[in-house]
């Protein structure tokens, strides 16, 4: 038996996110699917991030253990014969038997995009969130810094929330304009459900002018999700990637 970790990256618009749900096809059900039919055993993968349904990513992990004779740096060439297009497995590699990728430590990076101009562009809709009022950048930016450091995200994080604690530490928050598009890059030792949308939903808030970029210290200091702004539509959110101590 051995344990094997796929690099996973997936435009999620055509599914109810990562997790096996009853009432949609998710990534996580096309992966067991594609493992089965190549292997023909029982498998169910684990992931170290279970996106919402319209979020994409270019790395997301999970592993598996298999009995199969295949080398492990093979898989991915075979699994990505029995993915849909929107699915696609960039690396295959065996790790030891104890590693898990939701609990092996790492760093996480997302990257909320938005499309800010006066009319939308047909091409982007899938992963930008079109805005069409002017953002001042430099106060998302000035913001973005207030939310750098170990903090209590309890504000920046949904009602539903499943956590046994809302203490996180973002490694840096950073805002950047590239012709139409302002991406907001974030980096953390972990995120709290919506707590990335929240962020972008707040940071939004603060480049209209709602939200003074000073004001996230009190956002921070309340723990009441109320004080934050709202969560961002999902298709503006990709998952990066993680970075495995």
């Amino acid at each position: 038996m051995k344990r094997v970790k796929l690099t996973v990256a997936y435009d999620g618009t055509n599914y109810c996110g990562w997790q096996i749900q009853p009432n949609g096809v998710t990534i996580e059900e096309k992966l067991n699917q594609a493992l089965q039919s190549l292997f023909g055993e029982e498998i169910r993968v684990s992931g170290a991030s279970r996106t919402d349904a319209g979020v994409h990513s270019l790395g997301n992990v999970c592993v598996f253990e298999t009995q199969a004779r295949m080398p492990a740096e093979k898989i991915s060439y075979a699994l990505n014969q029995r993915l849909p297009d929107d699915i696609v497995v960039i690396d295959s590699c065996e790790v030891p038997a104890d590693f898990h990728p939701r609990f092996s430590k790492s760093r996480k990076t997302y990257e909320y995009r938005i499309l800010n101009r006066r009319f939308p562009d047909p091409t982007r809709r899938l992963d930008t969130y079109f805005y069409h009022h002017v953002l001042d950048v430099s106060k998302m930016q000035e913001a973005a810094a207030h939310l750098e450091g170990e903090h209590d995200f309890k504000s920046f994080a949904s009602i539903h929330m499943q956590s046994e604690t809302s203490v996180r530490t973002i490694y840096s928050c950073k805002v950047a304009k590239t012709d139409d598009i302002i991406t907001i890059r974030v980096t953390g030792n972990g995120f709290l459900y919506n707590m990335v949308r929240i962020i972008a939903g707040t940071l939004i808030k603060v480049g209209a002018g709602d939200i003074r970029p000073t004001e996230i210290d009190d956002i921070l200091a309340v723990c009441d999700r109320g004080a934050a702004g709202p969560t961002a539509p999902a298709h503006g959110l990709t998952m990066i990637g993680l970075e495995y101590e």
